[in-house]
């Protein structure tokens, strides 16, 4: 009898080994595949020119939803749904701003998402210019009454990107703490790790209760010589900022399914936001990353056989101006517990350079066999757990979900980040391909197994069980 059961277990062990060999080697396929695949290119070409920047509330955004789906049609995907949501939108109107003193000149600016208007004549006074925004939070309350606030704090560059989060309080709180200090209108230097003189947009605060004011971004080198001028004596500016809100308005997430073979009610959750700022053609920001993880899925949809399990695409809606993330843990709310995996691609298309995952599944065989797989991509397996895994996956990873991070070189995707400048010709189709190939090998490993990200526990944490 025992050796019955000695025997049972080593065939049992066999078969288990046999299949995950298999799935490395239908993984490595796909990943060799899609370095010579060229639909994630043909997606972010077709949604950057045949539909163009998709703000929140445009024709064109909705557009773009109407592209979305006949996308997902058009590739086979199954279950299509469009999941409409309440999402206020804000649409840019005349901009203008000049140095009035101690010369005449010209800058360039570009308000900030979702900022306030200006009165329509403009507003004109004194700049207070504060080289951090610890310094301009040091002045008291009162201390900026009637003047303009310029704060040209730099954004420090690193290949995780994090020099943006901490560059990036100026625009999302700086309109907010400068309107309690006294100031009637606000320029910052542009979250921006490039010299160029194209201003940066992004959302600042805004809404119910939020007392601001008008804010604008101008160019690394335009802030550069407002802090030598302000060295040498006062400045004083013109500013004209004029925009609309529709309070009204809607906006879509867009998914569509390869469904599971074997276990379709178990689903893994990815995608890229499908609108973007009205700068720009959104190249960088989001439509690769609604290329990749489109085209990744793509591939493993033309299998001859599909995995056990779903996977499904999300092309989320209002990213930029903030509701798909909440939009859609609402939409989903209760499903949460069979979505064994989220992840989304929103850091443009350089080349992934790490992998992350849920904590405790390190020494799991399936990430074993993704490490190795992805090995050959030059990705190697970061041992911290997965955190934060997208803006519009962030309510369902606060609820629960596991999360993934394929972590992409964001070394220049700031020089481009929410400007003019996001367009077609910054993406690099080799890399672009990489990160496909990334996705669909690590997708694929995941979705043909019974890994349960929910059931692992750190190492740490079972052993003081």
């Amino acid at each position: 009898m025992f050796r019955t059961l000695l025997t049972a277990a080593a065939v049992s062990a066999l078969m288990a080994g046999s299949a995950f060999a298999q799935d490395a080697a239908v993984a490595e396929g796909l990943r060799d595949k899609a370095l010579r695949d060229h639909l994630a290119w043909d997606i972010t070409e077709d949604l950057t020119t045949n539909i163009g920047p998709r703000v929140v509330g445009s024709p064109a955004m909705e557009k773009a939803k109407d592209w979305g789906v006949a996308k997902f049609k058009a590739l086979g995907f199954t279950n299509i749904k469009v999941d409409e949501f309440a999402k206020p939108s804000w649409t840019r109107g005349e901009e203008s701003g000049w140095l009035m003193a101690p010369y005449a000149m010209n800058l360039n600016v570009l308000g900030l998402g979702r900022t306030i208007s200006t009165p329509p004549e403009g507003v004109e006074a004194e700049v207070a210019l504060f080289k951090t925004y610890a310094e301009m939070i040091a002045a008291p309350e009162g201390a900026l009454k009637g003047k303009i606030v310029v704060i040209t704090q730099p954004m420090v560059m690193a290949q995780d990107g994090a020099g943006y989060g901490i560059a990036g309080i100026s625009r999302r709180a700086g309109p907010v703490e400068a309107a309690k200090r006294g100031a009637v209108a606000m320029l910052i230097r542009s979250i921006s790790t490039s010299d160029s003189s194209v201003p940066h947009t992004g959302s600042t605060a805004n809404g119910d209760g939020v007392v601001t004011i008008p804010a604008a971004a101008i160019g690394v080198p335009e802030a550069e010589q407002l802090q030598r001028l302000a060295a040498k004596g006062p400045l004083r500016i013109k500013l004209k900022l004029q925009s609309s809100f529709d309070p009204k308005d809607v906006a879509w997430n867009i998914s569509g399914d390869i469904r599971g073979s074997e276990k379709p009610d178990e689903v893994i959750v990815i995608g890229g936001h499908l609108d973007s700022w009205d700068v720009g053609t959104g190249a960088l920001d989001d439509a690769t990353g609604v290329a990749i993880t489109t085209a990744a899925a793509k591939l493993i949809g033309d299998l001859p056989k599909h995995p056990k399990r779903t996977i499904r695409v999300v092309m989320w809606g209002s990213e930029e101006s903030g509701g798909s993330s909440d939009a859609y843990l609402a939409a989903n709310k209760d499903g949460l517990s069979k979505i064994v995996l989220a992840g989304e691609s929103d850091t443009g298309a350089d080349r992934i350079y790490s992998l992350q995952v849920p904590a405790g599944s390190l020494d799991h065989p399936v990430i074993k066999t993704a490490t190795r797989v992805l090995m050959p991509l030059k990705i190697y397996l970061n041992r911290a757990p997965a955190a934060h895994g997208g803006a519009d996956i962030g309510g369902i990873e606060e609820a629960g979900v596991p999360v993934i991070n394929l972590n992409q070189d964001a070394s220049r995707y700031f020089d481009y980040h929410h400007t003019a400048d996001d367009t077609l010709n910054k993406v690099r189709p080799d890399e672009l391909a990489q990160n496909v190939a990334a996705w669909a090998s690590f997708l694929y490993l995941v979705a043909d197994s019974d890994i349960d990200f929910r059931a692992l526990k750190p190492a740490a944490a079972a052993a003081s069980h």
